[in-house]
C-alpha cells in the first residue's frame, strides 16, 4: 500500500507529454485490462472505450478539445463514450454472459434481469443517460491507478465539445456519447506542472466519521 500511495503522490494531470516516447504494447493490454475489470453498477459496463492512435483523427478532435496539445502530443488517446440507448436487450446480453461465464442455467437469473430492467430500462432518457455517463468514471479511475503503479501519466480531461467528438468518431450511430477523453503518455521533462506540490484538503477537511 505504501507503493500505491506513493504513486498517487506521483501522477498530476500532465499539461504537456514527450511526443518521442510511446507505451508498449505490453502496457497498453495492461491498461485495457485494468479498464475492463473495472467495478460498473450491477457490472452491465454500460460504455465503450476508443483507443485512438490515428494521428489524423486525433489531429481533427483536437480543435473540439479546446485546441488542449495534450491530445496530438500523448502516446494515445482514449475515449470513454457512454451508451445513449440501453434497453432490455443490453439486460438481456449480460444475463445471458453471466450464464455462461458462470455455467448456470439463465433461468435462473431471470428474476435479476427483470430486476434490472425496472430499475434502468424505466428511467427517463435523461436520467439514463446520465446513469450511463458516471459509470465511465468508475472505469477512468482504475486508468488513473494502473498507469500510476506503470509509471504512465494520464490526463482525464472534461474540456471538449462531445457533439463535435461524436462526429468525428461516428458515436451517434453506434448510440454513443463522448463522457470524457483521457490522454496517455509520458511527461515531457520542460512541464513545470509535475514539480508542482499536490493541493488537496486535509483528512480533517475532507472526512467526516459518524
Amino acid at each position: 500500500m505504501s507503493n500505491f500511495l506513493e504513486n498517487q503522490n506521483w501522477r498530476y494531470a500532465t499539461k504537456k507529454f514527450d511526443a518521442t516516447k510511446k507505451i508498449s504494447k505490453e502496457d497498453l493490454k495492461t491498461l485495457k485490462e485494468a479498464i475492463r475489470l473495472s467495478s460498473s453498477s450491477y457490472g452491465l459496463q454500460p460504455y465503450k472505450v476508443i483507443i485512438v492512435e490515428n494521428p489524423e483523427i486525433r489531429a481533427k478532435i483536437q480543435p473540439a478539445a479546446w485546441g488542449q496539445s495534450q491530445i496530438t502530443e500523448a502516446s494515445h488517446l482514449i475515449v470513454f463514450a457512454n451508451k445513449t440507448k440501453l434497453d432490455n436487450s443490453d439486460i438481456d446480453e449480460y444475463v445471458s454472459n453471466i450464464s455462461t461465464v458462470r455455467n448456470i442455467p439463465v433461468e435462473s437469473l431471470a428474476a435479476y434481469g427483470d430486476f434490472m430492467k425496472s430499475k434502468i430500462v424505466t428511467l427517463s432518457d435523461d436520467s439514463k443517460n446520465i446513469w450511463t455517463s458516471k459509470q465511465t468514471y468508475l472505469a477512468l479511475g482504475n486508468l488513473l491507478n494502473a498507469a500510476a503503479e506503470l509509471k504512465i501519466d494520464v490526463t482525464p480531461m472534461e474540456g471538449f465539445v462531445p457533439e463535435q467528438l461524436n462526429e468525428i468518431l461516428g458515436l451517434d450511430k453506434l448510440n454513443l456519447n463522448t463522457s470524457l477523453i483521457a490522454t496517455l503518455g509520458y511527461r515531457h521533462e520542460e512541464d513545470a506542472t509535475q514539480h508542482y506540490k499536490k493541493v488537496r484538503k486535509s483528512e480533517e477537511e475532507l472526512f467526516i466519521t459518524l
